[in-house]
């Protein structure tokens, strides 16, 4: 009887990401429609935590509408959110949407908060919460913009290589 080997949690995400861009790759679609569904995948997903998820009931219209691959924008979701790459980033893309969204406070004065007093009652937190949001949903959003276009063509490039090393392959 086998008994089922357990792998440790960094050896699973390599496991998961290799997966993922295997099947990235071999998805239907030309190298610009895989190409351009992982961008909008991965650009999509640095918006996810300023709309609260509420992203995801558009992002299959917008995949489609782009003429992207639904295979390849799951994958370049999945792949966002493992890098933690919107999480890491919500700190510079708050100071960019302060950047190019400047809103005049006036005479309120925003303090930091800790988490706990959220239990205790004090709700002034959600104001602060939703009056930052929308510096944050601006910078994720140019942010999200650009690693798309960036990603694009890093998949892009990829994605043409594997089939090249392919063809060669195939004619030796």
């Amino acid at each position: 009887m086998k008994t089922k080997r357990k792998h440790n949690c960094i050896k699973r995400l390599g496991r998961t990401f290799r997966f993922n861009f295997l099947k990235l790759l071999r998805s239907p679609g030309g190298a610009k429609k895989v190409s351009l569904g992982f961008a909008l995948g991965f650009g999509l997903e640095m918006i996810v935590i300023p709309t609260c998820s509420l992203i995801y009931i558009l992002f299959y219209p917008i995949v489609r509408l782009c003429k992207g691959s639904l295979p390849a924008a799951i994958i370049g979701n999945i792949i966002g959110k493992l890098t933690f790459l919107p999480v890491i980033m919500l700190p510079v893309s708050k100071k960019l949407g302060e950047w190019i969204y400047p809103v005049n406070t006036g005479t309120m004065n925003f303090e930091d908060h800790s988490f706990t007093e959220i239990f205790s009652g004090n709700l002034q937190i959600l104001w602060d919460i939703l009056h930052g949001g929308l510096h944050v949903l601006i910078g994720q959003s140019i942010l999200g913009a650009l690693f798309g276009f960036i990603s694009y063509f890093i998949i892009y490039r990829l994605y043409e290589s594997r089939n090249f090393y392919k063809l060669l392959r195939n004619c030796s």
